[in-house]
């Protein structure tokens, strides 16, 4: 006599009802409908998103341009089933979300135009591509990873090869926001 499996199929969360989720301390993301446990980042790791938050939030704030966030604030990059992802910074110009229309609960549906990734010592290539690949596919106009294990900066946009920016180079960000520049050793001292 053959076996039936009979067991349950697993239910996958939405965004919403990951949203209400009591926080358990535990950093994770919403990837495909599963809650993900993701790896507590270094001080290393924090020191070098604080760098990139006080200059890039610092020129966006400095110039109005938009809303930049932090803190792994969720970013929606698919639906059924749903995908939540972690950026350690991103930036919505006011054209995307509008200037007083950012809402104080839940998520937004809109891409934001700039994410920042930022490489810890125990991240794979391989996963943040993933990761790189689903923001450019809502329409994220630039990504940018920083590796401070080696001071580089690599660019990800639709339809270019990615670019490759060592310290001495210097980091613009055209048709996102206008003007900005920053030697890329900046992000690492």
């Amino acid at each position: 006599m053959a076996s039936v499996d009979t067991a349950a199929p697993e239910r996958l969360l939405t965004i919403a009802e990951y949203a209400e989720l009591p926080d358990n301390g535990v950093p994770n993301e919403l990837v495909r409908g599963r809650i993900v446990p993701l790896n507590r980042p270094t001080p290393w790791h924090g020191y070098v998103c604080d760098n990139a938050a006080l200059i890039i939030c610092g020129f966006v704030k400095e110039h109005d341009l938009g809303y930049p966030v932090t803190n792994d604030a969720g970013i929606i990059t698919a639906r059924n089933p749903d995908t939540l992802r972690g950026a350690d910074l991103a930036f919505y110009s006011y054209q995307r979300i509008p200037k007083g229309t950012l809402a104080k609960k839940g998520y937004v549906d809109v891409a934001p135009d700039l994410v920042v990734e930022v490489k810890s010592p125990t991240d794979r290539w391989k996963d943040i591509l993933a990761k790189v690949a689903e923001y450019l596919n809502v329409g994220v106009a630039i990504v940018c990873v920083l590796d401070p294990e080696r001071s580089t900066v690599t660019l990800y946009r639709p339809d270019h090869p990615e670019e490759k920016l060592t310290a001495d180079d210097v980091l613009t960000l055209p048709g996102v926001m206008e003007g900005f520049s920053v030697l890329v050793r900046k992000f690492f001292e």
